[in-house]
């Protein structure tokens, strides 16, 4: 038997088969008469490269490969561009030859249609019996060097070879984001689109979405990498068919070999032989036994590339790349006191980080409520506003991961060095659970490129929780804004009763006040005054805890539990008519968070709860009252204007936003302030703190 390995690298020269000069060339193999490969597609493209590989065991080395190069048409018969045969007897063995076949047409053997160029390497391959004897004969040897083997310590060690061959290597996070442009399989025009992912003998299924070309599926799973699987991720897109077999739309293939690993890739993936691309978020993680990264030897503790990065996000390099703000790297040590999950009062925990569409994952540490992971990960800064979310899972083969704690720590909170125990919160991050989570983080970013980004629209989350109806938080955000309204309606109060005379020294001081600042009133004003208050606000935040008791108090964190009991025992009519009002109730609770998070975030914006965005208010405001003071006004509302009517024509596809909208969008809500809280550490369960020596 033998082991031919073949990669085909491209072709040159090759037919024109379209009307517009180019072909879309794809390549057949072909054993005794059986197809045994098919490579991908190539596009509008008459020296196309395919870089694909594909291995075949051969009985014999008699037959020859028979190849065959053809132009896909969409709806019609492919055209044939050309072949050419492989003889395998030729070829020598154990070295990777190089080869180029002429392609030629049996019937216009004078036409030149092109050439291939691919790379083959055939060797033997030991037969069974052989490597059965091989086996037989390394058993003699073991025995020959070791006379005498207690019988149990040799099924342990089989048994432990066996089960280390079953484990997987590695974890392939995959986020299934959206469908674009896909062929329509309905006499509507329309399809039911939903996927199918396969990786070895693991195959996953995604949702139904009804009745449209471009889905938005919006799912995460993970799939493991195994030895004996390979890795070639296969997706294949379907039309839902009630009734009958469901259509097929297309499918793509992902060497996840070409992908780097510890990080999250944005693909657009093209269907073969069919239009429409499948858009994916892709992660790949080692296991265990394939280490990370070594906590000695991590980014930012090499001095000579810390002084690289430091170099990359200084001062001079602040107009360059200005979507790469920054770097941050976790250091993910250990926990303790993890909830039980598995009957045994054990648990088989597992972290995944987060921060925007960026997702990693540690090893499971298997039976232990106390496990020690000390891996090391980094991700880019795309937004220093982010939220870097670690939440801790209990491993489940048979069923998905059980929830065991969860933390959020904003970047802008971060201090370098400081290896930290966090107090583990549950999934609404309202109140804590059992554990502590040892982490060290260090955030290096550039400050001048964070400004700018703070006035760009954030990165939309691809995979968020599906919102749902919930009577408490409705009540919650009800009370917000009832809470936000009682306050203006008291400063109202306030001001209508210097009207009134009901104090004749406050109301005369409020006169007196009144006629200086319209007589000398002037636009720069506005901004200075703004700017006095936030300067004020920031000598009084001095003396507090932006995240004191005062806003935990304005909240009263209560468990989310629905009463299945009561709901199961309702008519069905009922249940549909609350199906069919659900939307609204959610869009008045969004409405109703949106309006007190608005609020919410101005207020946080005086009161300091984020410095970093305070002072670029402050920086603003400075501009703002330099401008409007050195400036008449009318200059720079003829500015504002002849910049919205020519914005458009100076760059059609410029997404338009405001600024000061994406700027409060930054700044957290009292809900967030409360969320992003760390938990006290009991006296007993304070680590370490350890803080990193400066380098020089």
């Amino acid at each position: 038997m033998y082991k031919l390995e073949i990669e085909l690298k491209r072709g040159h020269n090759l037919a024109i088969r379209d009307r517009g000069g180019t072909s879309d060339p794809y390549v057949k193999f072909k054993l005794g008469g059986k197809e045994v490969f098919k490579s991908k597609t190539i596009h509008k493209n008459l020296n196309p490269v395919w870089d694909e590989k594909t291995t075949l065991v051969l009985d014999t080395l008699s037959e020859p490969l028979y190849i065959k190069v053809f132009d896909y048409d969409f709806g019609l018969q492919d055209d044939f561009m050309g072949s050419a045969y492989l003889h395998l007897e030729s070829l020598e063995q154990q070295r990777t030859i190089p080869i180029t076949l002429p392609l030629k047409d049996p019937h216009l053997p004078d036409e030149d249609l092109g050439s291939l160029e691919l790379n083959v390497t055939l060797t033997p391959k030991e037969s069974p019996l052989e490597e059965r004897r091989d086996s037989m004969q390394l058993e003699l040897k073991t025995y020959r060097w070791k006379p005498y083997v207690n019988k149990q310590q040799q099924s342990t060690r089989l048994s432990e070879l066996h089960r280390k061959s079953q484990l997987w290597r590695g974890i392939v996070s995959i986020a299934l984001i959206e469908g674009r442009n896909l062929t329509p399989m309905d006499p509507n025009g329309l399809s039911d689109p939903y996927a199918r992912f396969r990786l070895g003998h693991q195959k996953y299924k995604s949702k139904t979405v009804p009745k449209t070309l471009n889905p938005q599926w919006r799912e995460q799973f993970d799939l493991h990498l195994y030895e004996e699987t390979g890795e070639v991720l296969e997706i294949t897109v379907w039309d839902r068919d009630t009734g009958r077999r469901d259509d097929f739309i297309g499918r793509c293939q992902l060497d996840l070999s070409t992908l780097a690993k510890e990080q999250t890739h944005h693909l657009e993936l093209p269907l073969e032989e069919t239009r429409g691309y499948v858009v994916l978020l892709v992660t790949l993680t080692a296991s265990t036994h394939v280490s990370i990264a070594d906590l000695s030897v991590t980014p930012l503790d090499d001095p000579q590339e810390y002084s690289e990065i430091l170099r990359r996000y200084g001062a001079m390099k602040s107009f360059s790349k200005m979507k790469d703000v920054g770097i941050v790297q976790v250091k993910v040590m250990r926990a303790e006191g993890l909830m039980a999950a598995d009957v045994t009062g054990k648990s088989d925990p597992f972290c995944v980080l987060e921060l925007n569409n960026d997702r990693l994952q540690t090893h499971t540490v298997y039976k232990n409520l106390n496990p020690e992971w000390n891996k090391v990960f980094t991700f880019n800064v795309k937004d220093i506003h982010s939220v870097l979310e670690v939440t801790v899972f209990d491993e489940d083969r048979d069923r998905s991961a059980d929830f065991l704690g969860k933390i959020a720590i904003p970047l802008l909170r971060v201090r370098n060095g400081e290896q930290k125990g966090y107090a583990l919160k549950n999934k609404q991050l309202t109140g804590p659970t059992k554990g502590l989570l040892f982490l060290e983080i260090d955030v290096i970013y550039n400050k001048v490129k964070a400004a700018f980004r703070t006035i760009a629209p954030a990165e939309q989350k691809y995979i968020e929780e599906e919102q749902k109806v919930s009577k408490q938080l409705l009540q919650q955000n009800f009370n917000r804004v009832k809470r936000c309204i009682m306050v203006l309606l008291s400063y109202g109060t306030y001001i209508n009763s210097c009207f009134e005379w009901e104090s004749a020294q406050r109301s005369l001081i409020s006169f007196v006040l009144f006629v200086v600042i319209v007589w000398n009133f002037e636009l720069y004003m506005l901004p200075f005054a703004l700017l006095l208050l936030l300067i004020w606000n920031y000598f009084f935040s001095l003396s507090r805890d932006p995240s004191d008791a005062s806003v935990e108090a304005m909240f009263e964190w209560e468990d989310e539990e629905e009463d299945k009991d009561d709901k199961e025992s309702e008519p069905k009519g009922f249940m549909d008519k609350l199906y069919a009002i659900q939307d609204v109730f959610i869009s008045v609770q969004n409405a109703l968070d949106e309006v007190a998070s608005f609020e919410e975030r101005v207020k946080n914006t005086i009161n300091w709860t984020v410095p970093f965005l305070s002072w670029l208010a402050i920086t603003a405001l400075c501009f703002a009252t330099i401008l409007l003071y050195l400036i008449p006004l009318r200059y720079l509302v003829l500015a504002w204007g002849i910049n919205k009517f020519t914005k458009k024509l100076r760059d059609p596809y410029m997404i338009d936003n405001n600024e000061l909208l994406d700027f409060l969008s930054r700044v957290p809500s009292d809900v967030q302030v409360m969320q992003y809280r760390e938990l006290k550490v009991e006296p007993g369960q304070s680590p370490n703190k350890r803080r990193r020596t400066n380098l020089s």
